[in-house]
């Protein structure tokens, strides 16, 4: 099972094609080419195995932190 992301886009790249994001103080080289609506630096997206599935709402992008950072208390119990 993979586990999706989100991220937010602080570069992409001339082309269009890649873009650097960072999610919880960690940055990865994302690709682009997957998405259906285009995207702008402070977009967040969704990040699956490298590449940005869909645009996302910094609200969407925080309510799933929260339920991540929820499951992993459960978990440390």
């Amino acid at each position: 099972m993979c586990l999706a992301i989100p991220m937010q886009i602080i570069t992409i790249d001339v082309h269009g094609l890649s873009a650097r994001c960072v999610a919880q103080a960690e940055e990865r080289t994302v690709g682009l080419v997957m998405l259906a609506e285009p995207v702008q630096v402070g977009d967040y997206v969704m990040v699956s195995l490298g590449q940005a599935l869909q645009k996302m709402t910094e609200e969407d992008a925080q309510l799933t932190w929260s339920y991540y950072e929820e499951i992993l208390q459960l978990n440390k119990n």
